[in-house]
């Protein structure tokens, strides 16, 4: 009698334990959780950045970008900008917007700028343009027009064309810079071993979309933010200080080759972030 009793004893002392450890366990979950809902990363959705690239790069351009805005929770795409003709690129650009839900913090590098400038007219989504040593042309110039409107642009003697066909067959030249001078041109700030890299894998654009004429530009109707490379040797300072008090944007200023988003990242992320704080009131 005095076994059973005992064990009755045992018996109610341990399911009281691990009662007591499956409601502690249960309250450390809850308490995990409603912390983590108190994280001021998961507060409130993130304007999604969506990432242009320009001439004589690709995506991956903006790897070290896309680190940084990732580790600071904002959802990102990197398009695959085809430069193929301006209207064609703006085109597309345009269709990937409309697949995102959402605002949009939109930037652009180099041509990527007047593709951005194209493509997020009339789009409500978009909230604010960002463009880092780029193009923000006004209706009818071109990224050519506006290369050529201050002095310091070298990249003319750099460019190696190559005859090709674009859509509908019609004859152009496929723009590649010259491996020798790619660095200098390009990338003067970025480590050697990187810029032959980008060399080799550079994307080339048609000499058609660097002289399509833009349609009416977005950076007239959505706030816009421009920084400028000071050391840019594809697009002269002088022009992007030019078309960045045009569109009355937020203007900063980088010590960087034309290559900005490789060589400074940083600088690159604090700006798109500022754009996207704004978009986020």
């Amino acid at each position: 009698m005095n076994r059973t009793v005992r064990s009755n004893r045992t018996r109610t002392a341990l399911t009281a334990l691990a009662t007591a450890s499956v409601f502690a366990g249960l309250l450390a979950t809850t308490t995990g959780s409603a912390s983590a809902d108190r994280n001021p990363a998961t507060e409130a959705p993130k304007p999604t950045v969506v990432l242009v690239h320009g001439a004589f790069a690709d995506s991956t351009s903006w790897n070290d970008v896309v680190r940084r805005l990732r580790h600071d929770h904002y959802p990102v795409v990197a398009v695959a900008n085809p430069l193929r003709s301006l209207a064609g690129d703006s085109a597309y650009l345009r269709d990937v917007l409309a697949g995102i839900d959402g605002p949009i913090v939109l930037a652009g590098h180099s041509y990527g700028g007047s593709v951005i400038s194209n493509a997020a007219t009339g789009n409500e989504n978009v909230k604010a343009l960002v463009y880092l040593a780029a193009f923000l042309p006004d209706k009818g110039e071109s990224a050519a027009d506006l290369a050529g409107k201050f002095p310091g642009s070298t990249l003319g003697d750099a460019l190696r064309p190559v005859p090709t066909t674009n859509a509908g067959d019609s004859p152009v030249n496929d723009l590649y810079i010259q491996n020798a001078r790619f660095r200098h041109q390009f990338a003067a700030d970025v480590p050697r071993a990187t810029t032959d890299l980008m060399a080799v894998t550079q994307r080339p654009i048609t000499d058609a979309a660097l002289s399509g004429a833009a349609a009416e530009p977005a950076w007239k109707s959505i706030p816009s933010w421009v920084l400028v490379a000071t050391q840019d040797l594809n697009i002269p300072p002088a022009a992007q200080e030019f078309m960045a008090e045009r569109a009355h944007a937020h203007t900063s200023k980088v010590r960087s080759s034309h290559a900005v988003s490789v060589s400074k990242p940083g600088k690159v992320t604090e700006v798109i972030e500022a754009a996207a704080a704004h978009a986020a009131r």
